[in-house]
């Protein structure tokens, strides 16, 4: 129950945040709504799981509900790689290195800034 409620909430604020970055960009880079909404979410479990492991390390419904459930229905590895394969088809090589690159050490570097942020 937990994780369905956190995920479905989450699928909408990436419907969301997907749809008002498209607002903002052209055609060929509405992947962006995919990269912000995929840093949001790795910025958001580092401060979430950092924050759960030193306040309330046991507790399975908090959990539940805000990583596995919101911050999994907001990610969304399967439309990054979507993205990446018609990038490939359209031979983006620069945007799709730009994307890959940036997906990953980015998504890193948010997970440890939400820890260090709540540490």
């Amino acid at each position: 129950m937990f994780v369905g409620l956190g995920g479905g909430i989450g699928s909408i604020m990436r419907f969301l945040t997907s749809r008002f970055t498209a607002r903002l960009v052209a055609a060929q880079w509405l992947f962006l709504g995919t990269l912000a909404a995929n840093l949001i979410g790795c910025f958001l479990i580092g401060i979430l799981s950092g924050w759960m492991l030193s306040h309330i390390p046991d507790n399975q419904s908090f959990r539940l509900l805000f990583i596995v459930g919101f911050c999994g229905g907001y990610t969304t590895f399967s439309t990054f790689a979507f993205e990446n394969y018609r990038l490939i088809e359209m031979n983006q090589w620069g945007i799709l290195l730009l994307y890959l690159t940036a997906s990953v050490v980015l998504g890193i570097i948010a997970v440890w800034l939400g820890m260090k942020m709540v540490s």
